[in-house]
Parts: C-alpha cells; sequence; structure tokens
C-alpha cells in the first residue's frame, strides 16, 4: 500500500479479487463507524476494472454500504461527485498511466482528496478479524 492508493499487477498480490474484496470488507467497516452509507465507485477502462469493482463491491455490502457505479470516468471527477452527492468516500479503480495489466484501488473522503482509509495503520486490526 503506498500513501496513495494501491496499485499492482492484476493477478498477483495485492491485485486478486480476494484481496479487493477484503479491502472492500475492511475499508466498509472504517467507513461504516462514519454514519453515511453512500459510496461512489469509479473506474478507468481496463477490462480487470470489472473484476475489481465486483468484488470491491461484494466486500463494502458485507460490511453494510452500498455503491453507486460511474462506469469509466477520469480519477478527478470521482473526487468531485464524491463532495457534491456527500458520499462517505469515493473509490477509483485505475492505474493510470501504468501499462494494461496494472491496475489499482484509491480512495476518498468528503473531506480529502486523498483519503487515509487505505492507511496501514487503520487496516491491519480489520484484517485480523476477518
Amino acid at each position: 500500500m503506498g500513501t496513495d492508493g494501491i496499485r499492482g499487477r492484476v493477478g498477483e498480490a495485492p491485485i486478486t479479487p480476494e484481496f479487493v474484496l477484503k479491502l472492500g470488507w475492511a475499508a466498509g467497516k472504517v467507513l461504516a463507524r462514519h454514519g453515511s452509507r453512500k459510496i461512489i465507485i469509479g473506474k478507468d477502462t481496463r477490462i480487470s476494472g470489472y473484476m475489481l469493482e465486483s468484488a470491491l463491491e461484494a466486500g463494502l455490502a458485507a460490511a453494510g454500504l452500498s455503491a453507486s457505479f460511474t462506469g469509466p470516468m477520469p480519477t478527478p471527477a470521482v473526487a468531485y461527485l464524491t463532495r457534491a452527492f456527500r458520499a462517505e468516500a469515493g473509490i477509483v479503480i485505475s492505474a493510470s498511466h501504468n501499462p494494461f495489466y496494472d491496475n489499482g484501488i484509491k480512495f476518498f473522503s468528503i473531506e480529502e482528496p486523498s483519503c487515509r482509509i487505505t492507511s496501514k495503520k487503520r487496516l491491519k486490526p480489520r484484517w485480523r478479524k476477518s
């Protein structure tokens, strides 16, 4: 996990459906404490985005959150919609300029353009409980 999300080669840790499912659940548990249950998810046009989006949605749903999907959309647009719709968080599935076989996940909060949800310190206790 980097300071601005998670990136890597699709199918290799950490960019696997299993990891993203657990990430969605752990992030959902952190977000659920804030009260709002609304999450916005966008992605780029990589084909792997659909697989990762499904895994992320399943994890968030298991944590009691619901997601709205934008479909393919630029990262700054998802950050804007997160604020405009007062969602608890926005999530983008994209590896930006990286090769097509990579992908990544980036979180936004309503207050910060880059959310600290994915920090190891906040998520590590959640991994142990799953």
